[in-house]
């Protein structure tokens, strides 16, 4: 019988990877983990932690001034653009403890260094130290990609804007998705002049179209600046500036450029060729349903598989193969109904089909739909606007799929996922009471 130094070895001390090691150690394997930086992956060091502790930031601009409406007199507010980067830097700090005493409490070994794959069994370290191990997981995660352009090398990506020496009082954002229509969102809340440029004609591709429009549509009368159906076409430093060139003529003014445009598998140093792993087009593991690679001791999941990339996708992977690989084998993985949330201004919360997939899907399905001012703002003067959506299967009456832009969409989207999940009808939502006065009580009112 052949003899290794690990059972399980994890390339990643990511969410998945951090999931995954804990739960083959507790399960009494011998488990090593390699991580070359901070701990807890994009997640926790230049994701979904530190962007939500942004976001809060942003909010308490407009908390000021609403709160004059409910008779509260507030001075005029300023942000100390320091003191907000070093609380969050500590609370990473701690998070990274966090992770590292999960690991090793569990009875895991963690390496700290960057590894690659020598073999089908055989993992290199940076110090040229090699590790077998029976099985090896490949967690390293995703990286912001920027296209080549005349200035690219004077932008900056997600995982350098949590921590820029000054605040940037003109910012240039570039892309459609999530990440581009967040970081807008924030930095407008926190003072900054916001442009965003957009190649297509809508943001938030993937998600339901007529909740993105609404989206945009909020966020342009908070003071973001929209540019749709525009490229960029090269950047220059004048000085301490950056000058942005679109492509319709336009100029724009920026102390920073924020490229939000896409990330790519991180598998650049992994050696994947030299062990047979097989990778796709855009550099993503190719693997089966059971999270294995071409290489039947190798596996691979989270963002580097590029299905899903949301924090909790990896964790619900992780536990999955740990289930294959340790236990009995009994766990699954469904990626239908997977609640998710963008922390826009206003948040947007999502489960299920939009309406053009559930159109797709089928075929005759019924639309409710609901547009209104938060009872927040009878009193705080703010002209903000909520939009509810359900999206019913005419044939079962099951909601199969629900919708939200507005304050804590993410909160109650969370609750109502379960529920659709479970297959609930519109009849069941008609039945529930809803709790009163609420936002979310419109999910269950909604006849029209």
């Amino acid at each position: 019988m052949e003899s290794f130094d690990y059972d399980f070895f994890v390339i990643g001390g990511g969410s998945g990877g951090v999931r995954a090691s804990r739960m083959a150690a507790q399960a009494g394997a011998r488990v090593a983990v390699a991580e070359g930086s901070d701990l807890g992956g994009t997640c926790v060091n230049v994701g979904c932690i530190p962007k939500k502790l942004y976001s809060y930031a942003a909010h308490y601009h407009e908390a000021f001034e609403e709160a004059r409406g409910f008779g509260w007199q507030a001075g005029e507010a300023s942000l100390d653009w320091s003191v907000l980067k070093t609380n969050r830097a500590r609370e990473i700090s701690r998070l990274n403890g966090i992770y590292h005493s999960l690991i090793t409490n569990a009875g895991a070994t963690l390496l700290t260094g960057w590894a690659e794959l020598a073999g089908p069994n055989t993992v290199r370290m940076d110090d040229g130290k090699t590790y077998t191990a029976k099985h090896i997981l490949i967690a390293t995660g995703g990286w912001p990609v920027v296209p080549d352009f005349p200035g690219r090398e004077h932008v900056i990506t997600s995982n350098e804007i949590f921590d820029l020496p000054q605040f940037p009082k003109k910012l240039v954002v570039v892309g459609a998705g999530y990440i581009a229509c967040e970081f807008a969102s924030i930095f407008n809340g926190l003072g900054a002049q916001v442009h965003i440029v957009i190649r297509r004609d809508r943001i938030l591709r993937g998600f339901d179209e007529e909740i993105c429009a609404f989206t945009a549509k909020e966020m342009e009368k908070a003071g973001v600046h929209f540019h749709f159906e525009t490229k960029v076409e090269g950047i220059v430093k004048e000085g301490d500036a950056l000058s942005v060139k679109l492509n319709d003529g336009t100029t724009l003014q920026a102390d920073q450029v924020l490229y939000a445009t896409g990330r790519a598998p991180n598998v650049q140093k992994l050696n994947l060729e030299s062990a047979g792993v097989q990778v796709n087009h855009n550099g993503a593991i190719q693997i089966d349903e059971n999270y294995q690679t071409s290489v039947p001791s190798i596996y691979a999941l989270g963002d580097v598989t590029d299905r899903i990339q949301l924090t909790p996708v990896a964790l619900g992977e992780a536990m999955v193969l740990v289930d294959h690989l340790f236990g009995k084998g009994e766990r699954r993985m469904s990626y239908e109904f997977i609640p998710t949330a963008i922390f826009t201004h206003p948040n947007v919360g999502t489960v299920g089909y939009s309406e053009d997939e559930a159109r797709q899907k089928y075929g005759d399905v019924t639309i409710y739909r609901s547009e209104f001012r938060p009872l927040k703002h009878t009193l705080s003067g703010s002209t903000a606007r909520m939009m509810m959506k359900l999206i019913v299967d005419k044939q079962t009456d099951r909601v199969v799929g629900l919708h939200m832009a507005g304050d804590d969409a993410g909160e109650i989207v969370q609750g109502f996922a379960v529920a659709v999940r479970m297959g609930a009808t519109k009849a069941d939502f008609d039945a529930t009471i809803g709790i009163h006065p609420t936002a979310a009580e419109e999910f269950v009112t909604m006849r029209g």
